[in-house]
């Protein structure tokens, strides 16, 4: 079940909505995990398991830590715990890629298992390991009901695509949390607008990126069109997962934290991975970057550090060497910046900033996209006139007017823009007050304009989850 989907917004969210607001406050953790429960058992059935197995296992370990701090079972028992779900992740989502790359080495012919990959999983273990991990370094005090610990890790607006919620991030809300009509509005609002940035902007931006891919009269255009419209794809796609995630989060009374803050506006790489995935960024940098040293050791060491976490960040987002290729090209560019690249861009115009920042990330998602050197090799010589086909044609031509709009339409939704006339609208002693009476009027047509979108399109697949 996604959030784009009729059975999530007319049978699953109504229904649960109901139930949750009518229990009393006490049971409402409840009633939350067993509606996330069923919520990922429609989509993984059996896999459910896999998911209570994660909770039970990380709330045990931190209990027994808990009670053993201090002592050398309390760090035996933390490292159970990262190894258990370390183990899980890489069994489950990088079997075939390990032995197929053992096989390539040695020459072997092991068969590959093709082990299903269980939604979210990428996501509620480096939940759960980080919670161990907090708890053990005396971040987060430990949870004793595992009711509520177990609402917390199967929590359905954010467990299969994000954002990575930490728990002490939300910790003291599980039991102590308020509900306003205030915030349900606020929420509503949110994912209503987390729901059209999917499906009217990326679901009509992956129809692009297919048409561009499957042209066969090939044209210079069209290799930017399918590298354009998957950049723009996968930010839509994700980010409006995030504003809905977070905006059925407000509904229900919880505050996570924002995941992406308009990174294409980035005037460096450094400033753009800190308004990108910002929940992954804040991961990595707590359990892996910081624990190795940081950039508090010598120069050779902080090299291998960011080495380090590029390759995990890549490794994480999926189980093929471009993914890989992807996390390190960061880790160089980034590395770059860091050494010497950032004095000469702070004393570079503006725009020239945000060029650099725009050609990098353009490259950066032909390597995440494309799967072999040879397909990444070919977009890029595509797209600078290299690959000997014309600059456009007419195929070309008539699918950047089919879809211009749209383009131009996310371009601009990229930008903060819009939300700064509204908020200096709002501010407007004549404006605010109809800001206020067209906001709900507004999303009501916003709803019925996705409602009809999805009934005419059956593509609602989020993209992430493929990571």
């Amino acid at each position: 079940m996604v959030f784009s989907s009729i059975p999530f917004l007319f049978y699953f969210l109504p229904v649960f909505l109901a139930l949750y607001f009518a229990v009393p406050k006490k049971a409402r953790n409840a009633v939350l995990l067993l509606a996330s429960l069923f919520f990922y058992y429609y989509g993984e059935t059996g896999y459910v398991l896999l998911l209570v197995f994660s909770s039970v296992m990380d709330y045990t370990i931190s209990t027994f830590i808990e009670r053993n701090r201090g002592k050398p079972s309390a760090k035996a028992a933390l490292l159970i715990s990262v190894i258990g779900n370390m183990l899980v992740l890489g069994f489950f989502k990088y079997s075939d890629f390990f032995i197929a790359n053992i096989n390539a080495l040695l020459g072997t012919s092991l068969p590959l298992p093709h082990i299903h990959l269980p939604l979210g999983i990428s996501f509620y273990t480096f939940q759960t390991m980080s919670y161990t991990i907090d708890v053990y370094r005396g971040q987060a005090r430990p949870q004793r009901n595992p009711i509520d610990f177990a609402a917390y890790v199967t929590m359905f607006p954010q467990l299969v695509a994000g954002p990575i919620v930490r728990y002490q991030t939300i910790g003291a809300q599980l039991n102590n949390r308020k509900h306003s009509w205030e915030d349900f509005s606020i929420g509503a609002t949110r994912f209503i607008i987390g729901l059209g940035k999917k499906v009217i902007i990326a679901d009509t931006l992956g129809q692009l990126n297919a048409a561009a891919l499957a042209a066969t009269d090939k044209a210079a255009l069209f290799y930017w069109l399918a590298v354009v419209s998957f950049m723009l794809q996968i930010y839509f796609d994700f980010s409006g997962y995030s504003d809905m995630a977070i905006g059925l989060g407000r509904i229900l009374g919880f505050r996570f934290l924002e995941n992406f803050n308009y990174p294409f506006i980035a005037k460096s790489i450094s400033e753009f991975w800190q308004r990108w995935h910002i929940s992954m960024g804040t991961w990595f940098r707590e359990y892996i970057y910081i624990p190795l040293g940081g950039n508090r050791v010598s120069r050779l060491k902080w090299v291998r550090n960011i080495a380090v976490v590029w390759f995990v960040t890549g490794l994480w987002h999926g189980a093929a060497w471009n993914f890989i290729a992807w996390g390190l090209y960061f880790g160089v560019i980034l590395a770059l910046e860091k050494l010497f690249l950032m004095k000469r861009l702070e004393k570079t115009p503006s725009a020239l900033r945000h060029l650099y920042v725009l050609v990098v990330i353009t490259i950066s998602f032909v390597i995440f996209h494309m799967e072999s050197v040879s397909a990444i090799t070919e977009t890029l010589k595509g797209m600078i006139g290299l690959a000997g086909v014309p600059v456009v044609n007419s195929e070309s031509v008539y699918a950047l007017k089919s879809y211009g709009f749209v383009l131009i339409l996310a371009a601009f939704g990229a930008t903060p823009v819009l939300r700064s006339l509204i908020r200096k609208a709002k501010q407007h002693p004549k404006w605010g007050t109809a800001v206020d009476i067209l906001t709900p009027v507004l999303n009501i047509v916003l709803l019925l304009v996705v409602i009809a979108y999805m009934i005419d399109s059956s593509s609602n697949f989020f993209l992430y989850f493929r990571f």
